[in-house]
Parts: C-alpha cells; structure tokens; sequence
C-alpha cells in the first residue's frame, strides 16, 4: 500500500475570540481527503507567541475532532499514532481559540498519511 504525506502548517498571525469561540486560522490552508483515499493524522506541532495560553482545534467538516491546548509563549508536540482514518471526502480545517482580543502568532505543523 503506498502512501503520501501530507501537511497543513506555517506561522499566522491570529487576534482571539475567546477560548469557547474557534476562528479559521487566516491563511492557513485546508485539507480535502480525496477521492479514493483516506487520511491518517500523525502529529501535531505548535507554538504559540502570545502570554496566554491559546488551542489550536482541528476541525473534520466543521465539528472539533481534537483540541490542542499550547501554554503561554510555549510549544507542544503530540504523537497521534495514526489513532484513527478520515475516509473521504472529509475536509480538515485548524483553527484557533483565544481568549478575547489576544494577539499573537501561532506556530502549526499538522503531520498526515494519505493512503
């Protein structure tokens, strides 16, 4: 079986809505597990630059798949282990929650296997 990696990741900009309340990540593209296919989550990475902490949310077609909490101008990294498979065509979107009116920059890496 071969398959294909594939990545949502950068450095954007963000201003928070408040942490109950995820916005799109500006910018940072999405993903549309293809025809035929299906993805396979096996990591995330991420920084955050802002004095509190913020969570970077990983939406499959709109609805929080998983919550990603960075501390206080921290870093995390979270091995998925390839925990379960998005069949398509499931859209994938990472977005982020903020306490209201926070400014910062947020660092994502999101690691995928389309086989």
């Amino acid at each position: 079986m071969s398959s294909t990696p594939r990545f949502l990741q950068g450095a954007y900009r963000f201003t928070g809505t408040g942490l109950e309340k995820p916005v799109a990540v500006e910018g940072l593209e999405s993903y549309t597990v293809p025809d035929g296919s299906r993805a396979q989550p096996v990591y995330f990475r991420g920084g955050n630059s802002a004095p509190e902490m913020v969570s970077v949310v990983l939406l499959r077609d709109g609805v929080p798949m998983r919550w990603f909490p960075i501390g206080a101008a921290g870093a995390t990294h979270v091995p998925l282990r390839i925990v379960e498979d998005v069949e398509a065509p499931s859209t994938l979107e990472l977005h982020v929650a903020a306490p209201d009116g926070l400014t910062g920059t947020i660092v994502v890496d999101l690691g995928l296997v389309e086989v």
